[in-house]
């Protein structure tokens, strides 16, 4: 009733963004009791640039944790400080798959694997909208790189099977598991057809998926009106209006853009309004409001640890136990320049921030002598020599040393290379020469390459912690907390070892980006190639040891679209209580043409030692089934399918068969 009795330009207000104190904003209509929508916010809290909110870890570090449970909590802190501020739509998350490490977003993101991308959105998607705010996920789709970003060079060359199987499922779990009220398409164009005007809108969210929300494009992101407006985007356009506002009336009025299309816009947008109870509920919250609070900053740290991942540690260097001790803290990423948070639209402004520095100093032991040196700074490249020598004299006299070392990433750029600066990567190694007993901690937003590895006793992961970072990796540090982080992308050995190793593949030639390997991304490319990474996919270790045992899959035979269940056991075999995530992964008949393995399922179990819990993994007919383009839809190949489980994609102990015929 409210659309029927809207005007075509009231139609509009709910499909147009006007500038306003938010980051988008449509408008109120009084006279039909219509309010209007502010939007904001990002993968890392309500930002960007707003006061008196809590700088959460980046949304790699929630990946890293592998723990949906953690995850909704994390989300719920960002609903919360959303709905706050007087936020209505958060533009967020950010599920794209981590094609390459050189990503600028990589760190906004859920890694390279889109099943474990999809639970993680999820949860976080359910975090966030059960405390009011609409979750918008983004960037439908194939949208993953920075380079030539809403250009027409940024052309996706790919097929539809690799969009379905590697660009898509994450966002389907988003919409329908997560049930995420909105959709951001992105800046890509695909096989020559933008994003924001692709048949995928229609074909794939509306008729396929059913999604009942309402899609709206990136900022800047909509290059038409009447094919946008056809093809099923729904509410835009957060700079300058050129597509929606008059020019969508007056395609309306002269037939281009049917009455009903419009309508349908619309009420997607206020169907998804009500459905939330933004009718129902008087509007609260204000941008001046101060929404962060200790259990906010509580479940930052959490986040910030459970995600810190353990890559090294040779002769049990860490933790750091018994009585007094000198630690020599180093890095320019150890003090007031840590690197915390990535750039952009995911970017706030921390109330506080604890260095790496500050929160070793506090938790070493009484009487312990706890020491800081930059090492170097970027700030002064010609006194970078003197800086590195106080360092290592500094690391010479303690029993251990502890480097940070960091790579920021940002949205709008690329990297370049997968090295840190040759500044740090000299002041790791010249530190590791001067004390046996180095550990490294790095802080960047997704794979990095480490020339010192074999120098080092211990390397540690730790993305962009957030701003309880010192506090969080000294907990690690120490053994308050038992590292249980698990990569969710792979670090190579070297640049030249990624999937997207040409040009022609990233960042493109000619307008056009060449997705030619295919279905091999991530983990997925150096196993069907042999290819040895520097730390795999899923990879991370503990204080403790696991082991795994007594795997079944029941029915060992299944009939098409029927379910199985995978049980396997899992040992705490070491001395300590700790975490480990229990991981299955699916081998397909070779005849499909997928990849050896692939993840379909996993779970996170706490053990004491000597513990053992059976863990059970539910595998869903999608474990099975590949995208038959023909078809449009989801197709199980008969034969014999191997169910592979562990603790990462190189470390699958326990193997069953299970067929389908």
């Amino acid at each position: 009733m409210v659309v029927a009795s809207m005007t075509v330009a009231q139609l509009d207000d709910m499909v147009h963004r006007v500038s306003g104190p938010y980051e988008g904003n449509t408008l109120a209509i009084p006279s039909l009791c219509v309010p209007s929508l502010h939007m904001s916010g990002g993968p890392a809290g309500p930002g960007p640039h707003l006061n008196g909110v809590t700088r959460l870890p980046s949304a790699a570090s929630a990946a890293a944790t592998w723990d949906p449970s953690l995850v909704e909590q994390f989300g719920a802190v960002t609903g919360a400080e959303l709905a706050g501020k007087g936020v209505n739509v958060e533009l967020g998350p950010t599920v794209n798959i981590v094609r390459d490490p050189r990503w600028g977003r990589a760190f906004e993101s859920y890694g390279e694997d889109p099943y474990l991308s999809g639970q993680i959105a999820a949860a976080d998607i359910e975090g966030v909208q059960g405390q009011g705010p609409i979750a918008m996920v983004k960037h439908f789709a194939l949208y993953n790189q920075e380079t030539y970003r809403n250009t027409a060079a940024d052309n996706v060359i790919a097929s539809d099977r690799v969009a379905r199987e590697i660009y898509m499922p994450q966002f389907q779990t988003a919409v329908q598991q997560g049930g995420a009220g909105a959709v951001m398409c992105s800046y890509s164009t695909i096989n020559g057809v933008d994003a924001c005007q692709n048949p995928y809108l229609t074909r794939v969210l509306d008729g396929q998926w059913q999604f009942p929300g309402f899609v709206m494009s990136d900022g800047g992101g909509t290059h038409s009106t009447v094919a946008a407006a056809n093809a099923g985007l729904d509410d835009m356009e957060s700079r300058g209006g050129q597509h929606f506002g008059a020019p969508l009336v007056r395609a309306v009025q002269n037939g281009q853009v049917s009455l009903n299309t419009l309508r349908t816009m619309a009420s997607r947008v206020l169907t998804t309004m009500f459905s939330f109870g933004l009718f129902d509920k008087a509007p609260t919250g204000s941008l001046s409001s101060v929404v962060t609070s200790p259990a906010h900053a509580s479940v930052a740290r959490a986040v910030a640890e459970a995600g810190t991942v353990l890559l090294k540690n040779s002769g049990a260097v860490l933790p750091i136990s018994g009585g007094p001790t000198s630690i020599a803290v180093i890095g320019d990423d150890a003090g007031p320049d840590a690197v915390t948070a990535g750039g952009g639209s995911t970017h706030v402004v921390a109330p506080h921030v604890v260095t790496p520095f500050q929160g070793i100093a506090a938790a070493a032991s009484r009487g312990s002598k706890v020491t800081f040196s930059k090492g170097n700074s970027p700030n002064q490249p010609n006194g970078n020599s003197g800086l590195q020598a106080q360092a290592v004299a500094k690391a010479r006299a303690a029993s251990i040393a502890v480097v940070f070392a960091g790579l920021a990433e940002q949205e709008g750029a690329d990297l370049s290379s997968i090295d840190l600066s040759p500044a740090e990567n000299q002041l790791i190694s010249a530190v590791a020469h001067a004390n046996p007993n180095t550990v490294v901690v790095l802080n960047t937003g997704s794979a990095v390459t480490m020339p010192w590895l074999s120098s080092v006793k211990a390397v540690i992961e730790a993305w962009y912690p957030g701003q309880e970072d010192g506090d969080a990796i000294a907990d690690i540090l120490f053994g308050k907390v038992d590292p249980s982080g698990k990569l969710p992308v792979t670090f190579p050995v070297k640049l030249a070892d990624v999937p997207a190793s040409t040009v022609a593949q990233w960042p493109g030639l000619n307008h056009q980006v060449q997705y030619s390997e295919g279905l091999l991304v991530g983990y997925r490319w150096y196993d069907a190639k042999g290819i040895t990474p520097l730390f795999p996919f899923g990879f991370g270790l503990s204080y403790t040891t696991f082991s795994f045992s007594n795997l079944t899959v029941t029915p060992s035979s299944l009939s098409p679209q029927a379910t199985a269940t995978a049980t396997v056991d899992v040992t705490n075999t070491g001395t300590a209580p700790g975490a480990d995530t229990v991981q299955a992964y699916v081998g397909d008949p070779t005849s499909t043409g997928e990849p050896p393995e692939q993840l379909k399922g996993f779970t996170k179990v706490s053990l004491a030692p000597g513990q053992t819990a059976t863990v059970s993994i539910t595998l869903g007919p999608q474990s099975f089934s590949t995208w038959d383009s023909t078809q449009q839809a989801w197709v199980e190949t008969p034969g014999s399918y191997d169910v592979m489980v562990g603790d990462s994609s190189t470390n699958l102990p326990q193997t069953a068969t299970i067929s389908i015929g």
